[in-house]
């Protein structure tokens, strides 16, 4: 079964190919990050229009990649949301004309189910029951994946999201966006130990997360060293922050595997690409005897190959969408 995938929820206009769910015949991704470093984040109108220029020159090469046409697709994938609405719609109104022209069934996909299903990609053996950690620019999850399509949302952050603090912070020591990568990369040469940032539990028994103290806290330190005309050694605040953004992550993940019994633990959304990350949960795996899946970097970005991966497993499901499908830019993963 051929699966037609369209993403366009953000700053790449994606489209591929996918063959039963797993088998990537073409990911074709155009990336406007270059477009948007000079502003320090996406903004949300350039965005939409370069996706109007790159969408249909995108899915010609996406079929011309996998060999095929249009009249051997069986199936149209679309993210739905969340995402920005302008840049969803030239997605939606796209995988609609297709869907109408062809006279096959279309799936409207949750971003955040494609960034889990990356992962079923990747890892071809790989089937639910598991927890799983999603972690990306604008949502931080921790949730049990019962089936394919089932998920239940055990914790979610409160305010900003794991991502959106490394790009505040990022931006705050002076650093290009996306902040995520630099601050990665700074980390393996600064002191994680150097600065004692508070990692942020909440409750007791809680599941959820909360970046804005942390946030706020190294605002706080870079501005009492200027204050002071104190040199601020900008590698070690990167390994200091990260270490407690990783700490608390890698915590409540291994928490609610214990709880649930699991013995895998997925990794999933962009900041699943974070070195730091999959080192930490790799090592803790080890010792806790569960397994660690991640996808390859690429496929953790925003791309079509996850959004056409879960329209599969969706439609398998015997869920379709109709014509009158419509974006929905804060789109909840329950």
């Amino acid at each position: 079964m051929l699966t037609l995938a369209i993403e366009t929820s953000c700053d790449e206009t994606s489209c591929a190919v996918i063959k039963n769910g797993r088998e990537v015949l073409s990911n074709i991704i155009s990336s406007q990050i270059d477009i948007h470093r000079k502003f320090g984040g996406v903004v949300p109108e350039i965005a939409s229009r370069k996706h109007i220029e790159s969408i249909n020159p995108i899915i010609q090469e996406a079929l011309d990649k996998a060999n095929v046409g249009f009249n051997d697709i069986d199936l149209i994938g679309v993210t739905q949301g969340p995402g920005l609405v302008g840049a969803l719609l030239i997605g939606i109104s796209t995988a609609k004309s297709l869907a109408y022209g062809l006279d096959i069934p279309i799936i409207g996909v949750n971003h955040i189910e494609g960034h889990v299903c990356a992962n079923y990609i990747e890892h071809k053996d790989l089937e639910p029951p598991f927890t799983c950690l999603i972690v990306s620019g604008g949502h931080t999850y921790l949730v049990q994946a019962n089936s394919y399509t089932n998920y239940e949302l055990i914790g979610r952050t409160r305010d900003d999201a794991a991502g959106e603090a490394f790009d505040k912070v990022a931006r705050a020591l002076g650093l290009p966006y996306p902040g995520g990568p630099i601050i990665d990369k700074l980390s393996t040469t600064g002191n994680k130990e150097a600065i004692d940032f508070p990692r942020v539990l909440l409750e007791p028994k809680s599941y959820d997360f909360s970046f804005s103290g942390l946030k706020t806290a190294v605002l706080n330190y870079l501005n009492q060293k200027e204050q002071k005309g104190e040199e601020i050694i900008i590698e070690d605040v990167a390994a200091s922050f990260q270490q407690a953004v990783l700490d608390v992550l890698v915590d409540k993940s291994f928490r609610l595997a214990r709880e649930r019994n699991s013995n895998k633990i997925i990794l999933a959304g962009g900041v699943a690409a974070n070195q730091g990350l999959r080192s930490m949960m790799e090592e803790r795996g080890k010792k806790e005897k569960i397994e660690i899946f991640y996808p390859s970097r690429i496929l953790c970005t925003d791309n079509a190959a996850m959004i056409g991966a879960a329209a599969y497993f969706n439609y398998k499901e015997g869920k379709e969408s109709d014509l009158y499908l419509n974006v929905i830019p804060n789109l909840d993963l329950i």
